[in-house]
């Protein structure tokens, strides 16, 4: 199942797979802005003799051939940067552009796929089948996905599989569960219409602060009620407008938050009891509600063959206690979108040491991966595509 060439090759490129993820490190590009990153990868490619394509507006496409006939396994990394300060100020190669960052891993994610194209090139001629490299954009808004698939990254794939580092994990473990790995995430606005007026006559007025506030403490029933303890959902409030001044009855309130959840008929509940909620309360008040619902990623659910063989690849590449248990995440994905059509799996690999201070959570100004991690991100890609296409 383990290629020793590959082995090698990444121990012998572990420099510039360190190299690479400090470069794209320094040059953060936010969603549909990756043009910097997407030039230097079909450049890399270019330089190995990997055919590819730009998508657009950014992302690249590209595939190994192999030498023999055989499947097609798809291999992801996502690319974009979040609009987050580096804290980190001390670090060699700290983000270059105020105000943007890689707070999230994507840069490890780009640099490992690269090299694991760069290993597998080299034993292309041995390959039984052929290796889609997915260079995605646009994750962080949850629309990248779906574009790479309209733009043919799936066309003739009969597997995907995906690599997330993990902060929350300790350097060099992995993680691939059978089943629910990342929940889907929708997002939703409330508006509250009432009556202003004077502070001084709220017996004139709809107060949509008082509207807004009974929505957010009575919502949260909606998950303590009314769904089953044993399907795991959070509904979170995270932002909320009201009023313009302190002695101005509000006449418009904007609530703003998140659904998270794994089970697809929870979250069709959940949207209609959302809705539910938002009408009655406004009803009591003598208000109007507006609610705006927008599916974002789906759940992550790992197919039970492709996860099984991520655990088997990553248990021969490495130790027998490489493999972690890694509970699922209420965080989402929009790698679920690939899953649609084929089935696959979707990996953590641990980069949290608190001896090199990268146990930051993802998003956070100071977060930061071990890059230790890397060889280990990057070998896992390569290895599993062997593995699969030799089955």
């Amino acid at each position: 199942m383990i290629n020793e060439k590959i082995k090698a090759a990444i121990q012998k490129y572990s420099d510039e797979l360190t190299e690479l993820r400090r470069r794209f490190h320094r040059e953060p590009e936010l969603s549909w802005e990756e043009f910097k990153t997407t030039a230097f990868v079909c450049e890399y490619l270019e330089s190995l003799g990997i055919s590819f394509r730009k998508t657009e507006p950014t992302g690249v496409i590209a595939t190994i051939e192999g030498g023999k006939p055989g499947k097609t396994v798809a291999l992801r990394a996502d690319m974009d940067a979040l609009t987050v300060e580096e804290l980190n100020k001390d670090l060699p190669y700290t983000s270059q552009v105020e105000g943007k960052m890689h707070a999230c891993g994507h840069d490890a994610h780009t640099a490992m796929l690269l090299i694991a194209a760069k290993a597998l090139s080299e034993i292309k001629d041995e390959l039984p089948g052929n290796v889609r490299l997915v260079f995605q954009p646009a994750e962080e808004v949850a629309a990248g996905a779906n574009e790479m698939v309209k733009q043919g990254a799936m066309e003739g794939v009969d597997n995907v599989f995906g690599i997330h580092i993990w902060s929350q994990m300790p350097t060099g473990k992995v993680s691939c569960s059978l089943g629910p790995s990342f929940a889907s995430a929708d997002l939703f606005t409330v508006k509250f219409t009432g009556r202003g007026g004077h502070g001084a006559m709220p017996h004139d007025c709809i107060d949509t602060a008082i509207v807004a506030s009974s929505f957010v403490v009575n919502v949260q029933s909606v998950v303590s009620r009314t769904i089953d303890p044993q399907q795991p959902a959070v509904l979170t409030i995270g932002k909320m407008v009201v009023g313009t001044r302190f002695n101005v009855i509000a006449e418009n309130a904007v609530i703003e938050g998140t659904i998270r959840c794994f089970d697809p008929k929870t979250r069709d509940h959940i949207e209609e009891q959302l809705k539910h909620y938002a009408d009655q309360v406004a009803a009591i008040y003598g208000a109007a509600a507006e609610v705006d619902y927008i599916r974002g990623t789906q759940a992550v659910i790992n197919d039970e063959y492709s996860a099984k063989l991520v655990q088997t690849t990553a248990a021969a590449a490495f130790e027998d206690d490489v493999l972690y248990v890694e509970k699922p995440t209420m965080g989402g994905e929009d790698f679920s979108f690939y899953l649609d059509h084929a089935p696959g799996s979707f990996a953590l690999v641990g980069s949290g040491n608190p001896d090199k201070d990268t146990e930051w959570a993802h998003h956070h100004g100071k977060f930061n991966i071990d890059e230790d991690a890397l060889a280990v991100g990057a070998e896992l890609y390569a290895q599993y595509a062997w593995a699969y296409l030799n089955e």
